[in-house]
């Protein structure tokens, strides 16, 4: 019979509520059961404590200074931590950083500020995804909807071995999991080159984070200034 036959039952049965990956691609997936995600107060105030420190500081300056070095126009930060980047990045740059988090207290942070952008729902010049990318399920769906730069930080892992060993395996939260050339694959697969990355964050000392700057192939980028000038406060 031609084609692909169905996946079996037992296949399913085994990625239950284990981690997939794939060598040959340097991906792996972690079913995460939905609605034990921790988004919540508690998480928030975490993210705020963490960044009013040395390191936290130091991270929020170099994701600035990161993205400056490439695109200087209207940005979405996707999960928005306590929104120390976006505070950092609107006190410096000309154009607007604006948010988007599926946390209500993100989301009511936002809104108070007159920040929120549903990327979801409109075309949006660039996105930074700061830990976030490993949280989304279906990360395709965001990255069709921008036209043009997509700044990332996100665990780095040399094989599915240093997943299960990593501090960043973690199953209530992260459902993918790369090596640097897989994530490189995945962007590839959506249309996206990268053009830099480095471990600036691990430099600041943290543990096997990877920083990246991916820019959209083709056509993609002649709508990017229509779509800067879409950006409006919600």
């Amino acid at each position: 019979m031609a084609g692909v036959p169905p996946r079996p039952d037992f296949f399913d049965a085994c990625a239950a509520r284990q981690l997939t990956w794939w060598p040959e691609l340097g991906i792996g997936f972690y079913p995460v059961e939905a609605g034990i995600e921790p988004y919540d107060a508690a998480y928030f105030e975490r993210f705020q404590q963490q960044a009013d420190t040395l390191i936290g500081r130091a991270l929020m300056q170099a994701r600035v200074d990161f993205v400056s070095g490439h695109y200087q126009g209207g940005l979405v930060d996707v999960g928005i931590g306590s929104g120390a980047f976006i505070e950092r990045r609107n006190s410096v740059a000309s154009e607007t950083t604006f948010g988007f988090d599926v946390n209500p207290v993100a989301e009511a942070w936002l809104r108070q500020r007159g920040l929120f952008i549903d990327p979801y729902r409109e075309r949006v010049p660039a996105v930074s995804l700061w830990d976030v990318m490993e949280h989304i399920p279906d990360f395709r769906a965001l990255l069709a909807r921008v036209s043009e730069w997509v700044f990332v930080s996100i665990p780095i892992f040399r094989d599915g071995q240093h997943v299960l060993c990593s501090k960043h395996f973690r199953k209530d939260e992260h459902v993918w999991y790369f090596t640097s050339d897989g994530l490189i694959r995945a962007f590839d697969d959506c249309g996206f080159d990268v053009v830099s990355s480095n471990r600036m964050e691990t430099d600041c000392g943290r543990e096997d984070i990877g920083t990246f700057a991916f820019r959209r192939r083709g056509e993609g980028r002649s709508r990017a200034s229509r779509c800067t000038r879409g950006l409006a406060r919600t």
